[in-house]
Protein backbone atom coordinates (compact mmCIF):
# COMPACT_ATOMS: atom_id res chain seq x y z
CA UNK A 1 0.00 0.00 0.00
CA UNK A 2 2.66 2.17 0.83
CA UNK A 3 4.07 2.33 -2.93
CA UNK A 4 0.29 3.07 -4.35
CA UNK A 5 0.23 6.25 -1.76
CA UNK A 6 3.69 6.93 -2.95
CA UNK A 7 2.10 6.75 -7.05
CA UNK A 8 -0.40 9.29 -5.88
CA UNK A 9 1.70 11.62 -4.06
CA UNK A 10 4.43 11.89 -6.98
CA UNK A 11 1.62 12.20 -9.59
CA UNK A 12 0.19 15.06 -7.78
CA UNK A 13 0.99 18.13 -9.26
CA UNK A 14 2.95 20.13 -6.39
CA UNK A 15 2.07 23.82 -6.11
CA UNK A 16 3.65 26.92 -3.75
CA UNK A 17 -0.31 27.08 -2.37
CA UNK A 18 -1.17 24.45 0.74
CA UNK A 19 -3.02 21.79 0.20
CA UNK A 20 -6.99 21.56 0.76
CA UNK A 21 -6.86 17.41 1.70
CA UNK A 22 -3.04 16.66 3.69
CA UNK A 23 -2.70 13.12 3.00
CA UNK A 24 -1.51 11.24 5.65
CA UNK A 25 -1.57 9.08 8.16
CA UNK A 26 -4.44 11.08 10.08
CA UNK A 27 -6.72 9.61 7.37
CA UNK A 28 -6.05 5.40 8.79
CA UNK A 29 -7.15 7.27 12.12
CA UNK A 30 -10.27 9.17 10.57
CA UNK A 31 -11.20 5.90 9.01
CA UNK A 32 -10.74 3.84 11.99
CA UNK A 33 -12.47 6.38 13.92
CA UNK A 34 -15.60 6.08 11.51
CA UNK A 35 -15.71 2.24 11.94
CA UNK A 36 -15.57 2.59 15.37
CA UNK A 37 -18.45 4.74 15.57
CA UNK A 38 -20.25 3.05 12.90
CA UNK A 39 -20.11 -0.02 14.70
CA UNK A 40 -21.44 1.82 18.31
CA UNK A 41 -24.15 3.63 16.38
CA UNK A 42 -25.18 0.06 14.48
CA UNK A 43 -24.99 -1.22 18.37
CA UNK A 44 -27.00 1.46 19.88
CA UNK A 45 -29.27 2.93 17.26
CA UNK A 46 -29.71 0.73 14.33
CA UNK A 47 -30.75 -2.86 15.70
CA UNK A 48 -32.68 -1.83 18.35
CA UNK A 49 -34.51 0.27 15.53
CA UNK A 50 -34.96 -2.25 13.27
CA UNK A 51 -35.72 -4.88 15.92
CA UNK A 52 -38.64 -2.53 16.77
CA UNK A 53 -39.86 -1.71 13.16
CA UNK A 54 -39.69 -5.03 12.89
CA UNK A 55 -41.76 -5.73 15.86
CA UNK A 56 -44.15 -3.17 14.74
CA UNK A 57 -44.44 -4.68 10.80
CA UNK A 58 -45.00 -8.02 12.17
CA UNK A 59 -47.87 -6.39 15.12
CA UNK A 60 -49.44 -4.38 12.33
CA UNK A 61 -50.09 -7.74 9.81
CA UNK A 62 -51.33 -9.77 13.42
CA UNK A 63 -53.64 -6.67 13.98
CA UNK A 64 -54.40 -6.61 10.46
CA UNK A 65 -55.14 -10.75 10.01
CA UNK A 66 -57.18 -10.36 13.31
CA UNK A 67 -58.95 -7.73 11.66
CA UNK A 68 -59.60 -9.80 8.52
CA UNK A 69 -60.69 -12.90 10.62
CA UNK A 70 -62.95 -10.33 12.75
CA UNK A 71 -64.52 -9.36 9.60
CA UNK A 72 -64.94 -12.69 8.03
CA UNK A 73 -66.59 -13.74 11.53
CA UNK A 74 -68.69 -10.06 11.32
CA UNK A 75 -69.85 -11.35 7.96
CA UNK A 76 -70.67 -15.06 8.70
CA UNK A 77 -72.35 -13.58 12.05
CA UNK A 78 -74.46 -11.34 9.96
CA UNK A 79 -75.40 -14.11 7.15
CA UNK A 80 -76.87 -15.79 10.31
CA UNK A 81 -78.81 -13.43 11.37
CA UNK A 82 -80.51 -12.80 8.45
CA UNK A 83 -81.15 -15.99 7.39
CA UNK A 84 -82.83 -16.15 11.22
CA UNK A 85 -84.15 -13.13 10.54
CA UNK A 86 -85.95 -14.59 7.23
CA UNK A 87 -87.41 -17.56 8.79
CA UNK A 88 -88.66 -15.50 11.06
CA UNK A 89 -90.52 -13.86 8.78
CA UNK A 90 -91.40 -17.05 6.95
CA UNK A 91 -93.09 -18.01 9.80
CA UNK A 92 -94.98 -15.25 10.68
CA UNK A 93 -96.42 -14.64 7.51
CA UNK A 94 -97.69 -18.32 7.94
CA UNK A 95 -98.90 -17.99 10.94
CA UNK A 96 -100.96 -14.30 10.01
CA UNK A 97 -101.88 -16.67 6.77
CA UNK A 98 -103.16 -18.77 9.17
CA UNK A 99 -105.21 -16.46 11.60
CA UNK A 100 -106.88 -14.68 8.55
CA UNK A 101 -108.00 -17.61 7.27
CA UNK A 102 -109.65 -18.64 10.72
CA UNK A 103 -111.32 -15.27 11.03
CA UNK A 104 -112.63 -15.57 7.51
CA UNK A 105 -113.77 -19.07 8.70
CA UNK A 106 -114.95 -17.31 11.51
CA UNK A 107 -116.54 -14.22 9.86
CA UNK A 108 -118.37 -16.85 7.30
CA UNK A 109 -119.30 -18.67 10.06
CA UNK A 110 -120.99 -15.55 12.32
CA UNK A 111 -122.06 -14.24 9.16
CA UNK A 112 -123.90 -17.65 8.27
CA UNK A 113 -125.67 -17.74 11.63
CA UNK A 114 -126.33 -13.75 11.49
CA UNK A 115 -128.02 -14.73 7.96
CA UNK A 116 -130.05 -17.65 9.49
CA UNK A 117 -131.54 -15.65 12.32
CA UNK A 118 -132.48 -12.97 10.17
CA UNK A 119 -134.26 -15.32 7.90
CA UNK A 120 -135.93 -16.74 11.19
CA UNK A 121 -136.55 -13.39 12.18
CA UNK A 122 -138.06 -12.64 8.92
CA UNK A 123 -139.79 -15.29 8.36
CA UNK A 124 -141.71 -14.85 11.89
CA UNK A 125 -142.48 -11.29 10.99
CA UNK A 126 -144.13 -12.28 7.89
CA UNK A 127 -146.06 -14.93 9.95
CA UNK A 128 -147.34 -13.18 12.06
CA UNK A 129 -148.14 -10.04 9.44
CA UNK A 130 -149.81 -12.65 7.17
CA UNK A 131 -151.71 -12.97 10.49
CA UNK A 132 -152.54 -9.80 11.02
CA UNK A 133 -153.30 -8.86 7.78
CA UNK A 134 -155.45 -12.18 7.67
CA UNK A 135 -157.64 -11.05 10.80
CA UNK A 136 -157.65 -7.12 9.28
CA UNK A 137 -159.32 -8.36 6.28
CA UNK A 138 -161.96 -10.03 8.42
CA UNK A 139 -162.58 -7.44 10.08
CA UNK A 140 -162.72 -5.31 7.20
CA UNK A 141 -165.29 -7.92 5.81
CA UNK A 142 -167.33 -7.38 8.37
CA UNK A 143 -167.47 -3.75 8.19
CA UNK A 144 -167.79 -3.72 4.53
CA UNK A 145 -171.14 -4.97 4.98
CA UNK A 146 -171.82 -2.82 7.69
CA UNK A 147 -170.90 0.24 5.43
CA UNK A 148 -172.67 -1.34 2.83
CA UNK A 149 -175.81 -1.77 4.59
CA UNK A 150 -175.76 1.55 5.64
CA UNK A 151 -174.48 2.74 2.58
CA UNK A 152 -177.60 1.36 0.60
CA UNK A 153 -180.16 2.12 3.43
CA UNK A 154 -179.14 5.99 2.93
CA UNK A 155 -179.10 6.00 -0.60
CA UNK A 156 -182.18 3.57 -0.85
CA UNK A 157 -184.04 5.60 2.06
CA UNK A 158 -185.14 2.63 3.76
CA UNK A 159 -184.00 0.03 5.87
CA UNK A 160 -182.54 -3.68 3.70
CA UNK A 161 -181.80 -6.49 4.90
CA UNK A 162 -179.16 -8.62 4.77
Amino acid sequence: MNSATLFLLAAAPTSHEPQLIDLDATVFVQLGIFLLLALVLWQLLWRPYLRIRSERVTRVEGYRQDAARMEADAATRLAEAEAALAGARRMGTAERATARSEAQAREQAILAQANAEAQKRLSEARARLDASLEAERLKLQAQTRDVARTAAQRILGREVSA
